[in-house]
């Protein structure tokens, strides 16, 4: 019986390095089927680790594109006529989407407040080379607080 068991994980792990889609579906039907003692825990464990860390990159990810339309939007004055409507889209885009990640995964609220000052840091720095501009135009501490990023009405008083 252990043996079966052992060759069934081989199979599994195999059938993992060479045709993720079946082993997913595999593993579905397994649990489904209440049959526990025949999934890859290992690779199975991996999976579900990187699908709550795609949700904190996606977090990250948005979170830095909206801190640097903002940027771009308070500071970049001579793109801000032309461009201006195109980063105010992306703002709303972002904080619409940042907000439904946030309802869809309310854990994920410290981990945004963690990770918001080292991520305005990283849209600073983008925007300075971006724009061209010299760095003392953007202020080292950031310019909105976590509430005003996805407060959908607030916007820099540069702008208003």
């Amino acid at each position: 019986m252990n043996q079966i068991i052992k060759d069934s994980h081989n199979q599994l792990n195999a059938l993992y390095n060479q045709d993720f889609y079946q082993w997913v579906q595999t593993t579905i039907h397994n649990i489904r089927n209440g049959d526990l003692r025949s999934l890859d825990w290992k690779n199975l464990l991996e999976e579900l680790e990187d699908l709550g860390n795609e949700q904190k990159h996606q977090l990250e990810s948005r979170l830095l594109v909206l801190l640097e339309h903002l940027l771009k939007l308070t500071y970049w004055y001579q793109e801000r006529n032309y461009n201006s409507r195109g980063w105010k889209g992306t703002i709303i885009e972002q904080r619409k989407q940042i907000k439904k990640l946030l309802k869809r995964n309310p854990s994920l609220k410290p981990f945004f407040l963690e990770i918001f000052t080292e991520t305005y840091q990283d849209a600073r720095d983008i925007t300075i080379v971006k724009t061209g501009l010299e760095p003392e135009i953007f202020p080292l501490e950031s310019i909105v607080t976590p509430e005003q990023a996805l407060d959908e009405k607030w916007l820099p008083k540069e702008i208003q």
